[in-house]
């Protein structure tokens, strides 16, 4: 069975109750986790799990991460250097509806979905119902040659 496209959790839109600005409390981790121009959703699309009782590196409670991902490179303001970003979405209660976030940074089309972000990513967990997405720092991009 194809991932299938996520535009139904996208016609729900963004609104939901205000969200606190949260930071992360390191200089090496620099930005408001709530807010789309975050510098590790440099090519995530859906709702923040910031925004939504999880963080951008954990689901909700009551959600479960897919073990199956799209990955970006987004470069941290901090230090100015690129790190490997596995988007992983998580799954089991119906789409949180806060803080919708589309950023299109290196999207691929669906011919490489590991580097598509317009799919349902809950397809690797024992329910594919959307909540939020997470952008899980997997390490230090290496430097073009």
């Amino acid at each position: 069975m194809l991932p299938v496209s996520r535009a139904q959790a996208q016609t729900h839109g963004g609104g939901g109750d205000p969200v606190a600005p949260q930071s992360s409390g390191n200089p090496q981790d620099p930005g408001d986790q709530t807010k789309c121009d975050y510098w590790r959703y440099c090519a995530i699309d859906g709702f923040l799990c910031s925004c939504c009782g999880g963080s951008p590196s954990s689901c909700p409670p009551g959600t479960e991460m897919s073990p199956i991902t799209w990955i970006g490179t987004c470069q941290n303001p901090a230090d100015n250097r690129a790190y490997i970003i596995s988007y992983n979405d998580c799954c089991g209660k119906s789409s949180c509806g806060r803080c919708l976030c589309n950023r299109n940074e290196n999207d691929r089309p669906m011919v490489r979905p590991q580097a598509n972000n317009d799919i349902n990513w809950c397809l690797g967990t024992s329910s594919s119902v959307y909540n939020c997405s997470t952008a899980v720092i997997l390490g230090v991009a290496l430097e073009q040659q």
